[in-house]
């Protein structure tokens, strides 16, 4: 955030060209290097935890079939083409079965079984202590609301049920069984090219649920993957069905890709394709504000990529200058966050992070100037606003201009911590006498005169520590007039 590094204004130093750091035009874009090609992924029952073979086979022996699907499949396969996982092995943690036995013939089989979503086929199997959803193979149809389908007809093929699915790399199944790979699209090989690309016709895709145009744009930050040209020019025509979209479904999607290494990826894609303007408008205003360094909101991104993946933190770094004024910012955050139902305790440390943004780093404050910031932003906020000045400063690059505010900011973290270390009272609650004892000792009647002396003495005690104790404050309080 740049008006955390320094004089608490806009950042107008010298800075890398951000935008050819993004999505569309530069490194960020770019797939990571991986070092050289890798064999052909592969699965293999071997690494499966014993209770998802033992699910599959009882299904077996019943007359059905099971197919492991999703994030597990999709997840162990990459991670083999990344070279971060061994061949054959598995790197997923959440088992999600596909199975042609209906969901009363599943409950036939299993004896502990939770009717999660029986409606739609879907019921939790119970094996030992873990928990497994295994949903009937199916086909949808109708979807007036964008979101749900209106049918819900079960189906014995695996490559039927994998067609409804919204993304080829979500649409491979396993069989551990016969260790039988199911790609009926092509998802492995979009998995190499590291390519996002819808099932099928991706406008029909999108108009079955209006969130999977927002999933697109997180799954290419999650998974680093390039966005299929096809299926990014259905976007935007899909923005009708966007919009019936509640606005929790929105927040978890922007949860999930400020998680990811590179956020501004799947928020680049938000604000091409138009889901911005409709969701954070004055988010996507960010995009028209340009200065020597490129657009204002490819410079927030920046910023975001890296800061640290803590939720609050990459929210405020994101909406912190929503405005020049950093009260104004946090009050249209605030706003923005609310519309998206995130919770109040979120709302209000963004909040927090966003006004308490400007940090005095020069002129350096007195030893009272850090004690009064410490009770100001509140000594529980004071590393993060650290953190998200000294993300600030990396984004704007290591150049000789960087190099005092990053000392001053140095500093600064040393001070703080060490009056922190020290026990000094920053809150009329750490202060030796309260109001209560006050009245007593002074043989003062309730009121506001109260509270403007203990206010008087927290200053006095903000200016010297040594004062904070019980006789001092008496004798400061007898001579104290308002």
């Amino acid at each position: 955030m740049s008006r955390s590094a320094g004089n608490c204004s806009s950042s107008r130093g010298k800075s890398p060209d951000v935008s050819a750091q993004l999505p569309g035009g530069g490194p960020s874009s770019a797939p990571l290097p991986r070092g050289g090609p890798r064999p052909t992924p592969r699965l293999s029952r071997t690494e499966l935890p014993s209770d998802v073979l033992e699910l599959c086979q009882r299904l077996s022996d019943a007359g059905y079939h099971a197919w492991l699907v999703g994030g597990s499949v999709r997840d162990s396969l990459r991670a083999q083409l990344d070279g971060s996982n061994a061949l054959g092995s598995w790197g997923g943690k959440d088992w999600d079965l596909a199975t042609d036995a209906t969901p009363t013939q599943v409950m036939q089989v299993f004896r502990r079984v939770i009717p999660t979503g029986i409606e739609h086929g879907t019921v939790t199997v119970l094996i030992g202590k873990q928990q497994f959803e295994v949903t009937t193979l199916r086909t949808e149809f109708g979807y007036s609301d964008g979101r749900r389908p209106e049918q819900v007809g079960f189906v014995t093929s695996i490559d039927e049920d994998l067609a409804r699915r919204d993304f080829t790399v979500n649409a491979i199944a396993f069989d551990p069984l016969s260790e039988q790979l199911i790609d009926p699209f092509g998802g492995l090989d979009d998995l190499q090219a590291r390519r996002l690309r819808a099932v099928g016709e991706p406008s029909q895709r999108f108009a079955e649920d209006g969130l999977r145009v927002l999933r697109a744009a997180r799954f290419v930050a999650a998974l680093e993957f390039e966005l299929d040209q096809a299926t990014a020019q259905a976007i935007r025509p899909s923005l009708d069905t966007y919009r019936q979209v509640s606005a929790e479904r929105i927040a978890a999607e922007w949860n999930k890709t400020l998680r990811a290494r590179a956020p501004s990826r799947g928020f680049m894609i938000m604000y091409e394709h138009g889901l911005l303007e409709i969701t954070a408008p004055e988010l996507a205003a960010l995009g028209t504000r340009t200065h020597e360094a490129g657009s204002a909101l490819s410079l927030a991104l920046r910023r975001v990529d890296l800061c640290p993946p803590q939720l609050e933190l990459r929210l405020a770094t994101l909406l912190g200058e929503l405005d020049a004024s950093a009260s104004r910012s946090a009050e249209l955050a605030d706003a923005l966050l609310g519309r998206l139902r995130y919770a109040n305790a979120e709302r209000k440390t963004v909040g927090r992070l966003i006004r308490a943004q400007c940090l005095p780093l020069a002129p350096e404050p007195s030893d009272a100037g850090v004690r009064r910031w410490l009770r100001d932003v509140g000594p529980d906020l004071y590393q993060s606003l650290v953190v998200l000045a000294r993300t600030g400063l990396d984004a704007a690059g290591d150049d000789v201009a960087s190099r005092e505010p990053r000392a001053s900011l140095e500093r600064l973290e040393r001070r703080a911590s060490e009056q922190l270390a020290q026990k000094a009272a920053l809150s009329l609650s750490e202060l030796a006498l309260d109001g209560k004892q006050l009245m007593r000792e002074l043989e003062l009647r309730p009121g506001p005169h109260v509270g403007k002396m203990l206010a008087a003495l927290l200053d006095a005690v903000l200016d010297d520590p040594a004062l904070n104790t019980r006789e001092h404050l008496l004798e400061r309080a007898r001579a104290w007039t308002p």
